[in-house]
């Protein structure tokens, strides 16, 4: 005998749930009320059994009720749901990821070393705060001279998002980042040009095409010397102080880069750990202005291309990062 309706007790039976969870559901608002008996009871009709069926699988998942209830309702999709899901297991993977490499930094490792990876590793456990304030450090920190583009890509490089599936080491380099902005004193490198800039927007066009040539020489293993790549460095720093590019300009370069800034170390582990951090994707700076210092002086002194370690005839290019590339 067929049926159009069904009591709590019947597709209970027929399901093989308890009364009562089906009875929640109902209070819940999961299963639509079809009619009521004579004596004021609920009866259901055949769209509750599909309610259970997706409810059961949505359980399943452990999907809270809260949820099921606007997915049968219509309030959210299916779709929606898993993609809301996933993303949240997504989530919760990374943080076990990196506990799982926070935990093995800390592991066979002596007592004073462990309190001082944990020191640093404490720092970054929640990571998008983490992110968050190693992002926000360098834009309080960059020139606000410097244009949006430009900008946006320099914060990329500084504060580069941990990594998805960290190792131990990577883990203490990106908590070591944090570590070291933290630090009092820690160099603005990158405003020491500031006041010297009057064309500000040109001048940073010029000094982007002499750091893509910068790098496309360190990736190709050049040594540094006179050439294209120096020659578009100091292109770019003439044409900003309305200066003829000539073998006193030059001279005068190479002194203002050398007397910049004293040289921080700091800011060189500081790149070295962004590079480990990254697997390398970033542009080592500290590496490029050395590159480019070493080339500068070269062109000046007229030794060639050196031997790429900054041991031409003369004078020793200096070792002072060049803050304005």
């Amino acid at each position: 005998m067929t049926q159009d309706t069904w009591s709590i007790g019947e597709l209970a039976a027929g399901t093989g749930l308890p009364v009562k969870t089906v009875r929640y559901y109902s209070d819940s608002g999961l299963l639509p009320v079809a009619s009521r008996s004579s004596g004021g009871h609920r009866r259901y009709g055949p769209e509750a059994w599909e309610r259970i069926r997706l409810i059961r699988r949505l359980r399943a998942l452990d999907t809270p009720i809260a949820i099921i209830t606007q997915v049968v309702t219509g309030e959210r999709t299916l779709d929606d749901l898993v993609s809301s899901e996933l993303g949240a297991v997504q989530e919760r993977l990374a943080e076990l990821r990196w506990r799982e490499a926070t935990l093995k930094a800390l592991d066979h490792c002596a007592g004073e070393e462990r309190l001082r990876r944990l020191e640093m590793l404490s720092r970054v456990q929640r990571l998008p705060e983490a992110q968050h304030t190693l992002t926000d450090h360098w834009y309080r920190e960059l020139s606000a001279a410097m244009p949006r583009r430009r900008l946006d890509i320099m914060i990329a490089m500084l504060a580069p998002e941990p990594p998805q599936d960290p190792t131990p080491l990577t883990a203490l380099a990106y908590a070591e980042l944090h570590l070291l902005i933290a630090t009092p004193g820690f160099t603005r490198w990158t405003q020491d040009h500031d006041e010297e800039m009057r064309d500000g927007p040109a001048f940073y066009a010029e000094i982007d095409e002499a750091a893509a040539l910068t790098a496309a020489a360190l990736a190709r293993g050049l040594p540094p010397g006179a050439g294209p790549v120096v020659d578009a460095f100091v292109s770019a720093h003439a044409r900003a102080r309305r200066e003829s590019d000539t073998p006193a300009f030059r001279a005068y370069l190479h002194g203002l880069v050398s007397r910049s800034s004293a040289f921080d170390p700091r800011l060189e582990r500081y790149w070295s750990l962004v590079g480990t951090v990254t697997g390398g994707r970033v542009l080592n700076m500290t590496v490029a202005h050395r590159w480019l210092t070493d080339g500068l002086y070269l062109s000046i002194t007229g030794t060639g291309t050196g031997t790429g370690t900054g041991t031409a005839s003369g004078t020793p290019p200096s070792r002072t990062p060049l803050h304005t590339a």
